[in-house]
């Protein structure tokens, strides 16, 4: 099976291929180099002309690109880490976002940005941070956040050549090497009904972001639902095995790509969200809310595990410190079925 990162790649090239008016841009994105993370590797050679490298310049990216989408093209931006997004902000939240409102439908920003989120790489606090939060709720702007689970080059792919809107595009640093469906031997892995990318409150098109249940094969019944996504959902694979072998504590395990889509389908009435953004304000918390609106009482039990709201260290054990790991997902857990 491929990596994430191949399959990244791979549908990167065949987006290419599909459509001419697919572009790239970003910072030291043509070959040999192929960008930080080598996910672009190879565009340059296979489609000169079509990649742009750019001058280190975040908003400058961006707001070329949104011009470049009002105009026909279909241009995908690099930004180098995650942590970078803060200088697009007013790009995409004050305007591209709000373009498609603000103009009655009368035109569409096809502007796609992919970014590598996240820590345990000992970047240190202003490159390792996982900041898609400050950018979910956004009316008009879709935020997907892959995993290994499925294909998700394909989810790529579909997104680039088929949004008509704005779409930010989550890939935790970690993901990358993991292979494509790796290590799920043990669990069912069942997709739940696809849900669509929306943009803010009214769904403006539809491309399927898919939903996946995972449960430990032969176990009984769940009594705890784990919430979780990007490189989070394989660390929690590995509590959710732990929890069975070890501590008889049976889970499913719910991971979503599209992280503006809040309501979770859930066969219990305990929900652990698990993220590595801080705790403070993130998607879990948004989760919990929307299953006590729907659940009222029959929500029995409801916990966070992120990170603590500090700056993420440079030195590795004190990153581990701060980023949430296998045994706090299982320490949860564990009290949560107490």
């Amino acid at each position: 099976m491929p990596t994430v990162l191949e399959s990244l790649n791979s549908a990167l090239h065949r987006a290419f291929a599909a459509d001419e008016r697919v572009l790239l841009l970003g910072e030291d994105v043509l070959d040999p180099y192929g960008g930080a993370f080598k996910v672009t590797r190879g565009l340059s050679t296979a489609f000169p002309g079509r990649v742009l490298t750019t001058p280190i310049s975040e908003a400058g990216i961006v707001g070329v690109a949104a011009g470049m989408a009002l105009r026909g093209y279909r241009p995908v931006v690099e930004i180098m880490f995650g942590d970078f997004i803060t200088l697009i902000a007013d790009q995409i939240i004050n305007h591209a976002a709000k373009f498609r409102w603000m103009y009655n439908d009368q035109v569409h920003v096809p502007l796609i940005l992919r970014t590598p989120m996240g820590g345990r790489r000992g970047y240190g606090p202003t490159h390792s941070q996982t900041l898609e939060k400050l950018f979910i709720g956004t009316p008009g702007l879709a935020v997907v956040a892959p995993t290994h689970l499925g294909d998700p080059g394909s989810l790529l792919e579909q997104i680039i050549l088929e949004t008509q809107d704005p779409v930010l595009f989550v890939e935790n640093k970690l993901l990358y090497l993991l292979q494509v469906n790796g290590g799920i031997e043990e669990l069912e892995l069942q997709p739940v009904t696809a849900q669509k990318v929306k943009t803010g409150q009214q769904e403006r098109f539809s491309i399927p972001c898919p939903l996946y249940r995972l449960t430990v094969k032969g176990a009984p019944a769940p009594t705890l639902t784990l919430a979780a996504y990007g490189f989070m959902a394989e660390l929690t694979r590995q509590a959710m095995l732990k929890l069975a072998y070890e501590y008889e504590i049976f889970t499913e395990l719910i991971v979503p790509t599209d992280l503006t889509d809040f309501n979770l389908p859930l066969s219990t009435s305990r929900l652990l969200a698990i993220e590595e953004g801080t705790l403070a304000l993130g998607w879990g918390a948004e989760i919990i809310s929307r299953a006590a609106e729907t659940l009222g009482s029959g929500l029995v039990f409801s916990h966070r595990v992120a990170a603590r709201d500090l700056p993420v260290p440079a030195s590795g054990p004190l990153e581990a410190m701060v980023l949430p790991g296998v045994e706090d997902i299982i320490q949860a857990a564990c009290a949560a079925v107490a």
